[in-house]
């Protein structure tokens, strides 16, 4: 997780083939699983999004034999927040009832 911008953004063009200036957000893991970095192209530049867990590991997603993983934003939420996004289930929101004078 030495890498920095430049790193990262050589490693999506070179390693994954892939245009780090496009509007895909590029997720970065280390090997223990507690540490992740994000990076993707705004406008005019690029942010870097970095997250440490004090306890835990991120449930990582295994990647397909070209070594990529496409997940939703839904499933970003899940994986940054802890939850295995393969077994998540979407249930039907709350539907509050109406009331009645």
């Amino acid at each position: 997780m030495r890498k920095s911008i430049d790193g990262l953004s050589l490693i999506v063009a070179d390693v994954l083939e892939m245009d780090p200036l496009s509007s895909a957000w590029f997720i970065f893991c280390n090997r223990g699983r507690d540490k992740i970095k994000i990076l993707f192209w705004d406008t005019n530049g690029f942010w870097l999004y970095y997250r440490r867990l004090e306890k835990g590991r991120f449930k990582w997603p295994k990647p397909t034999a070209a070594g990529h993983i496409h997940i939703s934003s839904q499933q970003l939420n899940w994986l940054l927040s802890g939850i295995t996004w393969k077994t998540q289930r979407l249930t039907n929101p709350f539907m509050a009832e109406k009331c009645t004078k």
